[in-house]
């Protein structure tokens, strides 16, 4: 694999560890601001709406530059939207500055896949896309724990400071081993919309929502159902989290070398087994050794399924991917933006901690028969669903020499 994969690795690093940080340092901001736990939880939904509206925007308003170029203002913002957060005198300033870090989020994956993509030989596409996304699930076994403790430990702006000076590191990795590729001439703004008429881009994109979503209908609510129900320690927590991470890791690594190999079939193993292990969760949380092992499962059956949702996107969106594989980064965001509301509702129902867990297993289901059905659609077109938007022998070019 090309070292560049490294320097989207790290920026990838970095993003996670912000993104997933400020969960466990919730108390200590709203302590500082004088605001309640609800209130600072808006650094976590205003941060994933910015990732879901930010993914096409700045997708968009890259269109003219090159995709190297773009990628280092991207962890410019990031670094800016980090800074400000470690700085921010009041809880509104600090709250822009989550916001302008997750700006750069969406784009940053989404054009990172691309490039990713285009750096390696077709057959290990997803395998270096996959190694891009390591740097994301790598972020939740190391980074967010020993994130939360030094902001526990020295305080939460030190945190967002190191944050910060990860993305430094990620930009000038990208400007050293990121290579300037060769941009599709003719490839505007019209093609990369052009690729959402394919119905298989939407359904691709709907298995994304789905998919992840039953992931997080459970994980969401992981604290109150491993205390309440399975007897863990409040502490136990962030190392429940860390098993998650773990098999984050796992499931990716694994997703990637598979799907490479048999796409469609390595999302049928990995929907079916997650419908699975959520559904037996519900009977495992019971149990504090079962659940840990669990969680471990889910994290991996989760991340196993993102590198071959990440290439469907990249291969139906042929000759104009760009927009399309920020728009599915956001598709993340938006399953786990759904399932933690139907999750919560589910409690609020008075069903039980653990029903959130039949939501993830329904919702990944529902991802299976959309896999299901996009086969389906394609065997019977002659696998010709692929709408090419551009000139593609250009944009298909594989930098195998790097």
């Amino acid at each position: 694999m090309p070292l560049a994969l490294l320097a989207l690795a790290i920026g990838a690093f970095g993003i996670g560890t912000t993104e997933f940080v400020i969960m466990g340092l919730l108390p200590e901001v709203a302590s500082e601001y004088g605001v309640s736990i609800p209130t600072a939880g808006y650094l976590v939904t205003g941060y994933a709406l910015g990732v879901m509206f930010g993914a096409p925007l700045m997708t968009v308003l890259g269109t003219k530059i090159s995709r190297k170029r773009m990628l280092m203002l991207l962890m410019g913002l990031f670094i800016a939207g980090n800074l400000l957060s470690a700085l921010a005198p009041a809880f509104s300033v600090m709250l822009i500055g989550r916001i302008v870090a997750s700006l750069a989020h969406g784009a940053f994956f989404g054009i990172g896949s691309v490039v990713a993509a285009d750096l390696v030989v077709p057959d290990k596409k997803a395998g270096a896309i996959a190694m891009m996304f390591t740097g994301l699930t790598v972020a939740n076994v190391v980074g967010v724990p020993l994130g939360t403790l030094v902001g526990q430990s020295v305080g939460w702006r030190v945190t967002f400071g190191i944050v910060a000076a990860l993305g430094v590191i990620g930009l000038v990795g990208i400007a050293r081993l990121v290579p300037d590729m060769p941009e599709t001439e003719g490839v505007r703004l019209r093609h990369e919309l052009a690729a959402f008429k394919n119905v298989q881009v939407l359904l691709a994109m709907a298995m994304t929502v789905l998919g992840f979503g039953g992931v997080f209908a459970a994980i969401t609510y992981i604290a109150p159902m491993m205390t309440h129900v399975a007897g863990f320690a409040d502490g136990s927590v962030t190392w429940l989290l860390v098993l998650f991470g773990l098999g984050m890791v796992g499931g990716n690594l694994v997703g990637g070398k598979f799907a490479d190999r048999a796409l469609m079939p390595m999302l049928y193993i990995a929907l079916s087994a997650l419908a699975v292990v959520l559904a037996l969760f519900t009977l495992t949380a019971h149990d504090k050794l079962l659940s840990a092992i669990t969680i471990t499962l889910i994290g991996a059956l989760g991340f196993a399924t993102v590198p071959p949702l990440q290439k469907r996107v990249l291969d139906q969106a042929h000759g104009a991917p760009t927009l399309a594989s920020a728009v599915n980064i956001g598709a993340f965001n938006l399953g786990n933006a759904l399932s933690a509301w139907l999750g919560g509702l589910v409690i609020a129902a008075g069903l039980g901690y653990t029903a959130p867990n039949w939501v993830g297993a329904a919702l990944a289901a529902g991802a299976l028969v959309l896999a299901v059905v996009s086969a389906a659609l394609e065997r019977r077109s002659g696998g010709s669903s692929t709408v090419v938007t551009g000139p593609a022998p250009t944009e298909q070019r594989v930098a195998a020499h790097h």
